[in-house]
């Protein structure tokens, strides 16, 4: 599928009040055959998200310590979460280390799963995941642990306000970016 007619097709999805605001663009080389395009997503004529390039305005992270030193990551640490490390130890390990155990697991598997998504975007092709998420349903997009058909979930206008407003503990596990578009779209509404 050509450039041009993807953007349409994906721009054709924006929510309304995101229509003019969030843009796909792409570079490409056309006398260098072996440099490939870039693609981006600008937000108010600003790059927000370049696949390429990781300096942009959205914090990626070099290292899983990284993650697990960010204050600005929470983790919702639930019962059954406490008494699952309970029945590992015996009981043997007193109640308030129990959640510093439950939040170190649980922020060692979230901090694999966020390298993992950010290197798949830094070699993903930018079109070949727009034009799957074109193919998918909405809820495998919303669902999916890979950054980019989260963003493109959450500026789709199929997603509406009741469903965005549910998500937002689902939203504190994700990369920064996602939580970007997601509170970008929360502003729209």
């Amino acid at each position: 599928m050509s450039w041009s007619k993807l953007k349409q097709q994906l721009e054709s999805f924006l929510s309304p009040a995101l229509v003019g605001r969030v843009e796909y663009r792409a570079t490409s080389y056309r006398y260098l055959p072996d440099k490939a395009g870039i693609c981006y997503i600008a937000v108010d004529k600003k790059n927000v998200l370049n696949m390429i390039d990781v300096t942009t305005q959205i914090k990626w992270y070099q290292s899983e310590m990284e993650i697990k030193n960010d204050p600005d990551i929470q983790i919702p640490i639930h019962h059954e979460d406490i008494e699952a490390v309970r029945t590992d130890t015996k009981g043997l390990v007193p109640e308030e280390r129990l959640k510093v155990i439950v939040r170190g697991r649980k922020i060692s598997e979230l901090s694999k799963e966020l390298m993992s998504a950010q290197s798949a975007l830094s070699k993903s092709n930018f079109t070949s995941e727009a034009t799957k998420f074109l193919a998918r349903s909405i809820e495998e997009s919303m669902e999916s642990s890979e950054i980019l058909p989260n963003i493109l979930a959450l500026v789709d206008r199929r997603i509406g306000k009741k469903r965005l407003q549910n998500m937002r503990e689902q939203m504190k596990l994700k990369h920064p970016i996602v939580q970007y578009f997601y509170e970008l779209r929360l502003s729209t509404l």
